[in-house]
């Protein structure tokens, strides 16, 4: 399957990595080169300076291809506007975008992307050691 991962953070880097590991063609898009260094030394697949929201960068990565297209940089906005381009203009199949705000994630949700806030996420699973902790206790 290809994939084109917009951001090498953490995230990006790791999903990237789990990715090719599987046997899968994987594209890391970055504005920064530097961040290719989080990439493991046997990453196989393709790395490209620029960002997911430029339709030529996109192509160039293999947008036109791709099986899914993941947005997980630091910027809301980014990830937003580069999930609509992928679903919208290159019709990606599966498209994931990365939603820091709960309040946007629920409005892009219900706008059709597939979104993941790390907020919610770790919120709910806090919440639920919190409580079943104080359940044991009481």
């Amino acid at each position: 399957m290809k994939v084109v991962i917009m951001g090498c953070g953490r995230v990006g880097a790791r999903v990237a990595a789990v990715l090719d590991h599987n046997g899968h063609e994987v594209t890391v898009i970055d504005i920064n080169s530097r961040a290719f260094r989080r990439l493991p030394d046997e990453f196989h697949g393709r790395t490209l300076i620029g960002t997911g929201i430029d339709e030529d960068v996109l192509k160039r990565a293999g947008i036109t291809d791709a099986a899914a297209f993941i947005a997980v940089t630091n910027g809301d906005n980014r990830n937003i506007m580069a999930a609509q381009v992928a679903r919208n203009i290159f019709a990606v199949p599966e498209v994931i975008c990365r939603i820091y705000d709960p309040v946007r994630e629920d409005t892009y949700r219900r706008l059709g992307l597939t979104t993941v806030c790390p907020t919610t996420v770790i919120s709910a699973q806090i919440l639920d050691h919190v409580m079943s902790a104080s359940t044991l206790g009481a």
